[in-house]
């Protein structure tokens, strides 16, 4: 038996997060669990692959919101480089449309952050017996919320609308007619119900679609 009292294989953890703080905690209460070791730790979505092949962890802990690359993003690109490491999504923002976009980029588990860390420790256990772990709260939400009624190009325009882009700045950046762009926001807009591109931004935000 190790010195650490770990058992001879434990569970290997990469961790994503872009809070230092948060980053840190988590990393030492996970490491107190005996059959569980953080090998990897990043702060940004685009060093979660390179991490991933370096350290080959059994599961990725991923938040949603980072630099560089989102933890969906990353979640996908995982799936297609490191097929055998599962990943565990652990966000603040319980948003159903999150839940169903981290289900379609291959993850095998959703949670938001504030459960105990011993419900954490059990489904990084329970995902890499194969088994799919999803806040069940999250999970009713999602089904009564319905799929995501934009486009993926729809999606494109209002990420493109941040910081008060104009419409030429959109079509410039989507290398899209000024005319298209129009045709995208006003679609949205009547998707999601609002008034204008800056309010459809934030309600599809809200629902985790964007």
């Amino acid at each position: 038996m190790p010195q650490d009292h770990r058992p001879a294989k434990s569970v290997r953890v990469l961790l994503a997060e872009d809070q230092g703080m948060m980053r840190g905690a988590l990393a030492l209460l996970l490491g107190l669990e005996e059959d569980i070791e953080v090998v990897a730790q990043v702060g940004a979505g685009d060093a979660i692959v390179d991490a991933a092949l370096a350290h080959r962890p059994d599961v990725a802990l991923l938040d949603i919101e980072l630099p560089g690359m989102s933890g969906l993003e990353a979640a996908a690109e995982l799936r297609e480089q490191a097929p055998g490491c599962r990943v565990l999504i652990l966000t603040t923002f319980g948003r159903p449309g999150y839940l169903r976009r981290a289900m379609e980029a291959g993850a095998a588990g959703f949670l938001v952050k504030d459960g105990p860390v011993e419900d954490l420790a059990a489904a990084i256990r329970r995902v890499l017996t194969g088994e799919t772990v999803i806040d069940p709260a999250l999970a009713a939400a999602a089904l009564s919320a319905g799929p995501n009624p934009l486009t993926a190009r729809e999606c494109d325009v209002l990420k493109a609308s941040v910081d008060g882009a104009t419409v030429a700045d959109i079509a410039a950046k989507l290398r899209l007619s000024e005319s298209t762009v129009r045709n995208y926001l006003s679609s949205a807009i009547g998707k999601t119900g609002t008034r204008n591109r800056m309010e459809a931004m934030r309600e599809a935000r809200q629902q985790g679609w964007l």
